[in-house]
């Protein structure tokens, strides 16, 4: 069997992406393919590899930029052809959200409403349309559970129906509570079509990025990490992850998340 052999975070430029993939750089070795939408190739490149400038342990040809706008099918069609002589993914981590907090019923707006769903849940459906064609293509039952490979789709807490005792956010917790449904349904196809690859959602927790900022006081957080913190939390918990906690939500901690 050919062996998996490259990492897939996108985006990655900023807060937790950014951290999840400068840790793959330094804790791995295998190359990481990195989507970016704004800014010239280089400069994203630099700006990715700036903490490894002075250090040799990084190999920093191991970083690939891929061009990708999480709006566009176009895009994202065009990003994977660039994988085409790939042989296959070991871990991707689809990392995009955007938050508007709307308080109220009063506060929704359609085209705040229409982009939260874009980004939150169509962007990852159409991410899985054209990258899922590089996960590994044999039968689980040929592979132990710690081979397997991880498709990882960033979720949160408050898509959790069960866990909603407080309200508002609609747009951002309908979102990602949709975002968990298509983990869950992507993940059964992955086991019909014995793939040997799972799908799980994860939390990260409150982060100090721009997405939550204003939420960093909130009496609801009762923990905020760094976003270098929450990478390394993710990466932890995936390890432990086997066969039987596939198609469900967890959090920082290994925790499942119920629906």
């Amino acid at each position: 069997m050919p062996s998996r052999n490259f990492f897939l975070v996108t985006p990655s430029t900023r807060g937790l992406s950014l951290a999840l993939t400068r840790n793959l750089l330094r804790t791995t070795e295998l190359p990481v393919f990195a989507t970016y939408r704004r800014g010239k190739k280089e400069e994203v490149k630099e700006h990715i590899l700036q903490p490894f400038k002075d250090s040799g342990n990084v190999d920093h040809t191991r970083l690939k930029l891929l061009y990708l706008d999480l709006l566009s099918e176009n895009s994202i069609e065009q990003a994977a052809k660039e994988l085409e002589e790939e042989i296959g993914i070991e871990k991707a981590f689809l990392t995009g959200g955007i938050l508007h907090p709307e308080k109220s019923s009063a506060d929704l707006k359609l085209s705040e409403m229409m982009e939260a769903f874009q980004t939150n849940v169509i962007s990852h459906l159409l991410l899985i349309k054209h990258f899922s064609k590089f996960l590994p293509k044999n039968h689980p039952q040929t592979v132990a559970n710690d081979e397997l490979a991880k498709w990882v789709h960033i979720s949160a807490r408050v898509g959790s129906i069960s866990d909603n005792v407080r309200g508002g956010w609609y747009s951002y917790r309908a979102s990602k509570a949709a975002l968990n449904q298509v983990i869950k349904t992507f993940d059964l196809q992955l086991q019909m079509k014995k793939t040997a690859a799972m799908c799980v959602g994860i939390h990260p927790g409150t982060m100090r990025t721009e997405l939550s900022k204003d939420f960093w006081k909130s009496s609801s957080v009762n923990r905020l990490f760094d976003p270098e913190d929450a990478a390394k939390n993710i990466v932890d918990v995936l390890q432990k992850l086997d066969e039987n906690k596939r198609g469900k939500i967890w959090d920082w901690k290994g925790e499942e998340i119920l629906p």
